[in-house]
């Protein structure tokens, strides 16, 4: 019987491993293990950096928020106060927006967050 190998399964794997590897300088993209090395170290940072994407851009619309707050003499807690106080149901993202391009309406919001508060 003749011998039987994982060859064409084993080709493929490797294969497949050093297309992920595509890009990267070296041997990190020709030497199969220092490729599945840079593959595996690559993706677990894909993972953490697509949750810090989160946080930071959380951090944007906060500096952004208290920017737009400073101009309308009020600061960043109070005013996050004033409009969880008030019931008004927009968060971080649409209040940075709507600071940025219409600092008329997100004045009016910051209004009726102080009047919220001196109630």
């Amino acid at each position: 019987m003749p011998r039987a190998t994982n060859a064409p399964a084993s080709r493929k794997r490797r294969k497949r491993r050093l297309k992920a590897a595509r890009g990267f300088r070296g041997s990190r993209s020709k030497l199969y293990r220092m490729a599945t090395e840079s593959v595996d170290h690559a993706m677990s940072m894909a993972y953490e950096h697509r949750k810090q994407k989160k946080r930071s851009f959380r951090g944007l619309w906060i500096t952004r928020i208290s920017a737009a707050c400073k101009l309308n003499d009020m600061n960043y807690s109070r005013f996050m106060e004033g409009v969880n106080k008030s019931g008004i149901s927009l968060n971080r993202k649409m209040l940075s927006e709507i600071a940025i391009h219409d600092p008329e309406g997100f004045a009016s919001i910051v209004g009726t967050a102080k009047a919220t508060l001196k109630k």
